[in-house]
């Protein structure tokens, strides 16, 4: 039911209360509970088997009192027992979303459009949710202005905590072993999702004018199927199966150029993916959508290059210009490092979650 991670004296003040029944591993959870082990924090799991009867499973445990309540990423469905819990120990909620339902089946997938009764009662559930927590963190701006504008949190209640990437992208690449002759390889891993916009990836292939190029797309989801048979007969484009987590940054060096994202909804144009960040910090340059979720110094220099959404042609001619000088690009990989280690490395998210845990209430 519970676990402690890592070892805990009960009694520190610097302790936090994880709840749900979360992944761990998962990229975000990862990076921020190893950064705040790194700041002295112990974390204290607790997966409850009831979501909406979890306070009373945690009276019975006889948890200890935390510093604060954490509730992770996609468990919405936490929140308010958390809540009530927490408000009998007066202790305040944080609750780390990194997406809002409401945004994935209404403006994402369209599962209803936003005058449906059943649209109506999922925002008024989730604006519930979000207003019992004393602080909300969001991955970006963009989505710290959707929760506000939209959600009706405060301002006062946000924080922005970047998504980053685990340790094991940031050591220095080693430059490609691919003969200069050999295609430039251009990398998407991903969920096949429609954020992603691999459509718009397999029209560019198709449209591609320039030195040789080699399409990997890595990965599996529910568009896959269909991303293949739009591929059919580009022999430039070849589909890969997913691999192991720890086998991917070894993969990301492989590869040339990255991609991001490229999907045309709203929710796409808040998100800094997982993949940028990663793609950045093993020292890979990325071509991607534009998005104003990304910082002021992100958006010049060499590592990053911004199209628009769903332009299968703009993304043809960015890959074909950059292929067209290798040592540039190679040059284009030491800045992706370099900008990592400016805006997105360990350091930034410290100096973050240090603004979001600093002055709590309770």
């Amino acid at each position: 039911m519970s676990s402690v991670y890592p070892p805990a004296d009960p009694s520190a003040s610097r302790l936090l209360l994880w709840w749900g029944r979360f992944d761990p591993a998962y990229s975000r959870n990862g990076v921020i509970r190893h950064l705040l082990q790194e700041m002295g924090w112990t974390i204290l799991d607790f997966h409850p088997h009831l979501s909406g009867w979890a306070d009373w499973e945690a009276a019975f445990a006889r948890l200890p009192r935390p510093a604060a309540v954490w509730v992770p990423c996609f468990r919405q469905r936490d929140v308010l027992a958390a809540a009530r819990w927490a408000r009998r120990h007066r202790v305040p909620l944080i609750f780390d979303p990194l997406i809002s339902a409401y945004d994935k089946q209404v403006s994402e997938h369209r599962k209803f459009p936003a005058d449906d009764p059943r649209a109506v009662r999922l925002l008024a559930k989730e604006r519930e949710q979000f207003a019992r927590a004393d602080r909300v963190v969001s991955d970006t701006v963009c989505h710290a202005a959707y929760f506000h504008e939209t959600l009706r949190v405060p301002e006062e209640r946000l924080r922005v905590v970047y998504v980053g990437a685990e340790s094991c992208f940031v050591p220095p690449a080693a430059e490609s072993a691919r003969p200069d002759d050999a295609p430039v390889e251009v990398l998407f891993y991903g969920g096949f999702i429609e954020l992603h916009g691999v459509e718009t990836i397999i029209e560019a292939a198709r449209r591609y004018q320039g030195p040789p190029v080699r399409w990997c797309l890595l990965g599996d989801g529910p568009m896959r199927t269909a991303c293949r048979r739009a591929a059919e007969g580009l022999a430039q484009v070849a589909f890969e199966p997913p691999v192991p987590y720890s086998d991917l940054c070894g993969r990301i060096h492989r590869a040339d150029i990255l991609l991001g994202v490229f999907g045309t909804t709203p929710k796409a144009g808040r998100v800094m993916p997982n993949k940028v960040f990663q793609s950045l910090a093993a020292g890979r340059p990325v071509i991607t959508r534009v998005s104003e979720a990304y910082p002021e110094p992100a958006r010049g220099g060499e590592a990053l290059a911004f199209i628009p959404p769903g332009d299968p042609q703009a993304l043809a001619d960015s890959v074909a210009r950059w292929a067209a000088d290798r040592p540039r690009l190679t040059g284009r990989g030491r800045e992706a490092r370099i900008l990592y280690e400016r805006c997105f490395a360990s350091p930034v998210i410290v100096s973050q979650l240090s603004a979001l845990l600093d002055g709590l209430p309770g």
